[in-house]
């Protein structure tokens, strides 16, 4: 089994940056891809970017691309998403998940362990 805790999220004003982090502990052996997604209130979980294990190979969701970064340090079995320059519209519980292939996939069900999320909440 696999655990994943995030960390990071809060309240912070439009334009600003937050930095989430993912924590993974127990049999990180097994997980190969990561990645972050979002559900805001009333919605869909959606993602938002993803990561190799060795962190050549990233995706983004196009309504983030070029504000948000993805990375990963395997010494430390976490993985961070930076977000800078962030919008009202990026208010959303943000989830981390990863998957025991090596390869980055846009859709949910396809990631085997999850985080329980944290809050980022972006004020005009």
């Amino acid at each position: 089994q696999v655990h994943l805790v995030e960390s990071g999220g809060g309240l912070v004003q439009a334009g600003g940056s937050l930095r989430l982090s993912c924590a993974a502990s127990g049999r990180t052996s097994s997980t190969y891809a990561m990645g972050w997604f979002r559900q805001a209130p009333g919605q869909g979980r959606e993602f938002v970017a993803g990561i190799n294990w060795s962190g050549g190979s990233t995706d983004y969701a196009d309504s983030v691309k070029g504000r948000f970064t993805i990375s990963r340090d395997n010494a430390k079995n976490t993985v961070y998403l930076q977000m800078n320059s962030l919008k009202p519209e990026d208010t959303a519980v943000y989830y981390c998940a990863a998957r025991s292939h090596n390869i980055v996939v846009v859709t949910a069900q396809a990631y085997n362990y999850w985080g329980q999320g944290t809050q980022v909440t972006v004020s005009s």
